[in-house]
C-alpha cells in the first residue's frame, strides 16, 4: 500500500515515515526493527515508532530531545526530498492541478520528471483510477526517480527514460497513445515537444497543457508553437507566494509616550544633580580621612540607587528593557495580521493552453 495514495493511522514495520526534526529538517525514513535514527537532538529507536500513530511525538533514547512522526504527503515530500534538479513547489503545483482540472481518473503526461516532486502530487490526485506517464531524458535521474516511485508504491505512475523533444511520447504497450487529457512540460525547449503531442492526447476530450519555463523568451517560443499546432486560450500566469503573520501588538498611546519621556528626563536630571554633588564632595576630600569615608558611603548609596532604578525602569508602559510575554494582561494589546517583508520571486512562468476535441461531422441521411 502506498502511503501517498492511501492514509494509514498506525505506524508499522516497513512503513514510510517523515521524521519532523525541525522546520527546515524533515528526514524520510523506512521504519525497520532495531534501527536507530541519529539526529542533533539525540538517537531515536525505530522500535519506539512501531505501534505509534502518525503525528505522534517521541523522545530520544536518553529522553532529552523529541521529534514528530508525520504521515507522508506530497507537500512534506517536496520539503524533504533530495534535490536533483529545480523542483515544482506547492504553490505552483496546486494551481496547475486546479487550472487543468485534474481529478481522480485523469490521464496525465509529465515531461521532465526531475526530482519527482510534482510526480507525487499528480499521483495522489489521480488516485488508483488515474494514470501518470512521466518522462525523464537523464538516465541517472530517471533511475533514482524510478527507485523512489517503487519505494513509495506509486502504482499509478509509469516512468520512462526518453528525450521527448526528439523521440516523442509513444511508449511500448501504448502504441495507440496514452489518451492523455492533461499535459505538463517542464523542459528547456517545450516547443520542440509540442509537435509530438497529437500522437498521445485524447481525441474525445478537451485537453489542457501547462508549460513550466523560467524565462520569458521560452514563454514566447512556447506560445508560438502552441498557436501553430492548434492550441487556443493561451495564457501565461506567474505565482508569487506570500506568507502572512498573525500576532498581537502592544497598543502605544501618545500620553504614555509623553509620560515615558518625562520620566526619562526626570531620572536624567536627578542623576546629574547627584553626580555634581559627588564631584563637589570629591574636591573637598582632602579635608580629612573622615570626610572621605562619608563620600565613599554616599557613592555606594548612589550606585545602589542607580541599580535599583535601572531594574525598575521607572515609568514603563511598554515594558522597555523587559522580556514581556505576548498577551501579558498588564499591557494593552491588539490583534494584527501582516505580510512578510520580502516576497520570494517566481520559480517559473506557467503557460496554459487548451485544445477542444474535434467535432464530428453532421451526416445527412437521405430516405
Amino acid at each position: 500500500m502506498s502511503a501517498f495514495l492511501e492514509y494509514k493511522e498506525v505506524i508499522g514495520e516497513g512503513d514510510f515515515v517523515l521524521a519532523f526534526i525541525g522546520r527546515d529538517n524533515i528526514k524520510p525514513i523506512i521504519v525497520k526493527k532495531d534501527d536507530i535514527l541519529n539526529t542533533r537532538y539525540g538517537a531515536f529507536a525505530h522500535n519506539s515508532m512501531i505501534g505509534e500513530k502518525y503525528g505522534s511525538q517521541i523522545t530520544s533514547l536518553k529522553g532529552y530531545g523529541f521529534i514528530h512522526l508525520l504521515h507522508p504527503t506530497p507537500e512534506l515530500w517536496t520539503l524533504s526530498l533530495p534535490h536533483r534538479t529545480q523542483i515544482v513547489y506547492t504553490p505552483d503545483s496546486s494551481y496547475i492541478i486546479q487550472r487543468l482540472n485534474i481529478t481522480a481518473g485523469s490521464r496525465v503526461i509529465e515531461a521532465g520528471t526531475g526530482s519527482g516532486s510534482f510526480t507525487h502530487s499528480f499521483a495522489r490526485t489521480l488516485s488508483k483510477t488515474g494514470q501518470l506517464f512521466t518522462y525523464e531524458f537523464h538516465e541517472s535521474r530517471y533511475q533514482q526517480a524510478k527507485a523512489e516511485f517503487e519505494l513509495h508504491s506509486l502504482t499509478n505512475v509509469i516512468a520512462t527514460c526518453r528525450d521527448v523533444c526528439k523521440k516523442g511520447f509513444v511508449i511500448d504497450g501504448y502504441e495507440s497513445g496514452c489518451d492523455a487529457d492533461s499535459i505538463f512540460l517542464d523542459l528547456p525547449s517545450p516547443w520542440e515537444a509540442i509537435a509530438h503531442l497529437p500522437q498521445v492526447i485524447s481525441k474525445s476530450k478537451r485537453v489542457g497543457i501547462c508549460c513550466f519555463s523560467p524565462c520569458i523568451e521560452q514563454v514566447i517560443k512556447t506560445a508560438e508553437a502552441l498557436k501553430n499546432h492548434g492550441w487556443s486560450n493561451i495564457e501565461m500566469v506567474e505565482i508569487a507566494g506570500r506568507k502572512w503573520e498573525a500576532r498581537k501588538e502592544m497598543i502605544r498611546d501618545v500620553s504614555d509616550v509623553i509620560g515615558r519621556l518625562k520620566d526619562i528626563k526626570r531620572r536624567k536630571e536627578e542623576g546629574i544633580e547627584i553626580r555634581d554633588k559627588l564631584q563637589n564632595q570629591n574636591q573637598n576630600q582632602k579635608v580629612g580621612e573622615k570626610r572621605g569615608n562619608e563620600d565613599s558611603n554616599e557613592k555606594e548609596q548612589f550606585v545602589k540607587k542607580t541599580r535599583i532604578e535601572r531594574e525598575e525602569k521607572g515609568f514603563n508602559p511598554f515594558g522597555k528593557g523587559l522580556r514581556i510575554k505576548e498577551g501579558d494582561e498588564a499591557y494593552n494589546w491588539k490583534d494584527i495580521s501582516e505580510p512578510e517583508t520580502e516576497v520570494k520571486s517566481h520559480t517559473s512562468y506557467l503557460t496554459f493552453a487548451f485544445k477542444n476535441a474535434p467535432t464530428k461531422p453532421i451526416v445527412n441521411h437521405q430516405s
